[in-house]
Order: C-alpha cells, then structure tokens, then sequence
C-alpha cells in the first residue's frame, strides 16, 4: 500500500536535499542522497554526531560501485557471496561521493543493498544513499521503528511509512575492510 507513495515522496525529499527515515536491509536508517555535502551535514547535526565519525553508503547494484570507488578490487564480490548476512565493505579510493562522506584516508563504507525498497529507490534516484542508524549518537540502534526517538522522526524531512509495522528485531550490518592484498580485516561481525 504505502511501497510507490513512500518511494515518489522519499524521491522528492532526496532531490531536493532533504533527509529521510527509511527501513532498510538491516536497520531503519537515516539517509540523503550520498553525493550532496549539505544533505550529510543534516545528518550528522541530525545525529549530535561528530563529524569526523563515518557513514556509510548504499548502492543497488555491483556495478555501480566503479562510478565510487576509484580502483575497487572485483574479488570483493566474490567474498560479498560467501557471507550470510548484510555485510558493509570499506574500500579506499572514494570518489564522486560528498566530501564530508569520505574518511582522511579516502575511504568509504558501502554495502550493495538486496532489499526490494532500498534498491527501488537506489536506483530511481541514480545515486547512492547514504545510511546511518536511525539513533542520536551514542545511544544504542533501534532494531525496529518504534524504538526510534522522537528526535530523530522529528527532525527529518520525510518518514517512510513502508514497514513501520514490522516488529522483528533487526541487527546492524558486518562491517569489513577490503584490503588492497585481497585480504579482509573483520570490523564488526
């Protein structure tokens, strides 16, 4: 019911520099279009976060991640098919993405989304879309939509109204670092 109004409004909301409140593979995020400096600024006055502390970025598609990432490494995708659960790869070499997005050392956290919304959206927009959880900084990560603060619904520009019913508590991602040997440093499990 809600799957086309939320996506056309969250479409709005990205375009014009606006942040949103969003289920997605793992955990209900915050997100802005990855490529606008401004957008990722209100995320993190958003968040009371620091902004030397990174956010990730969403892509629907293997494909996209060339238009990114300068020189990635395709062996990820072969790793990315080994793992059970949402996983986030940290690349260097960031590129094309909002300044503020991206780590001292040019790095950046994406993860290559497989949920059905996400991915409409993704690639609706023609951009990445950063995602960050949907918590004040320091407080724990809500595992469903009505754990949220009000805060955090207050403070953004559109609320998805796609799967805020849902009450099976959801994890964060696995966080690892692609490492330019083709190893990877494990971040979060």
């Amino acid at each position: 019911m809600y799957f086309e109004q939320d996506i056309q409004s969250a479409l709005q909301t990205l375009r014009s520099g606006g942040i949103i409140l969003y289920p997605t593979d793992t955990i209900w995020g915050i997100g802005c279009d990855a490529t606008n400096e401004v957008a990722v600024r209100k995320i993190f006055e958003l968040k009371q976060r620091p902004d030397n502390k990174s956010m990730i970025v969403l892509l629907a598609a293997e494909r996209d991640l060339l238009q990114y990432i300068s020189a990635p490494d395709m062996e990820v995708f072969q790793y990315l098919d080994t793992v059970l659960k949402p996983t986030t790869v940290i690349y260097e070499g960031a590129i094309g993405l909002a300044d503020n997005l991206i780590g001292p050392d040019s790095s950046i956290g994406i993860r290559m989304v497989k949920d059905e919304f996400c991915r409409h959206l993704i690639k609706r927009l023609g951009k990445p879309i950063v995602s960050t959880s949907a918590n004040l900084s320091g407080q724990q990560s809500p595992q469903s939509f009505s754990e949220i603060d009000q805060i955090i619904r207050d403070g953004v520009d559109y609320q998805v109204q796609w799967r805020q019913e849902e009450i099976i508590p959801q994890q964060p991602s696995s966080i690892v670092k692609w490492n330019k040997d083709a190893s990877v440093t494990i971040i979060r499990p």
